[in-house]
């Protein structure tokens, strides 16, 4: 039994073992930090408003869970490698009877281990809820301060935005207004070219119909033109008999 239960067996147990006390010792002290968080928190909500209450994430409390985490973290998996290399040592032994204490050592480990890795999960969860729910509670008192201190500005510029809205109404009614006046315009034009059209076409059409009125009237015209030169003609001449009758 010495020979198969030698110092490399007894070397992992004890390192196991101090990695337990350790793993022991760290997951208390991260459960306490856990627990006081909230009421940590609450007790720095009064002393201090919304606006000077430092972030979540630069708080002590904050950096120390990270850190112990990191540890915590470190600390199972350096337990889950001493445990391969228990399961390793209990593969390699020949004696049954010792092969079975040892894995009956390495099956109580393990059991450590999953307790240990099982409680530090629930726990960080725990203070992440935690922690996302003080965010968030803290986003809305934030919210609300904002809201109750600006009231006064913010209905200043509701007052505004109602004024501005106003006038922009206002150009809105003279704009369709114009337009309106702009089409009627349109409308009236359009009819009375329609009118002329009208009149043109009547026009047209009566001197269309009416061709040997048009005739005739041109030759009265010619006929008048033609008596106004032989008039014109006739008394030319007299004028210069006249005038040849006086000087002889």
């Amino acid at each position: 039994l010495r020979l198969h239960s030698g110092p490399p067996c007894a070397d992992l147990r004890k390192q196991a073992r101090q990695l337990e006390n350790e793993l022991d010792l760290k997951l208390v002290s991260f459960s306490k930090l856990c627990t006081s968080y909230s009421g940590s928190r609450d007790g720095r909500r009064d002393r201090y408003s919304s606006d000077t209450t430092p972030l979540l994430n630069g708080s002590s409390q904050d950096r120390m869970f990270e850190t112990m985490a990191v540890e915590i973290e470190q600390l199972l998996g350096k337990l889950t490698g001493i445990n391969d290399k228990m399961a390793e040592y209990t593969n390699s032994a020949g004696v049954p009877s010792l092969n079975a204490a040892l894995m009956h050592t390495l099956q109580r480990h393990r059991d450590i281990l999953q307790d240990y890795t099982h409680e530090f999960h629930k726990t960080k969860a725990n203070f992440l809820a935690i922690r996302e729910r003080e965010n968030l509670l803290g986003s809305v008192r934030k919210d609300i301060e904002s809201y109750k201190s600006g009231s006064g500005v913010n209905n200043r510029r509701t007052e505004l935005f109602l004024k501005e809205h106003e006038h922009l109404r206002n150009s809105d009614r003279l704009i369709e207004e114009t337009i309106s006046i702009a089409m009627a315009t349109k409308e009236n034009m359009t009819s009375q070219r329609g009118m002329l059209k009208s009149i043109q076409s009547k026009m047209n059409t009566l001197a269309n119909r009416f061709p040997a009125v048009n005739s005739l009237i041109q030759r009265i015209n010619l006929r008048k033109r033609r008596d106004s030169l032989i008039l014109g003609a006739v008394i030319g001449i007299c004028t210069i008999l006249l005038l040849l009758y006086a000087f002889h």
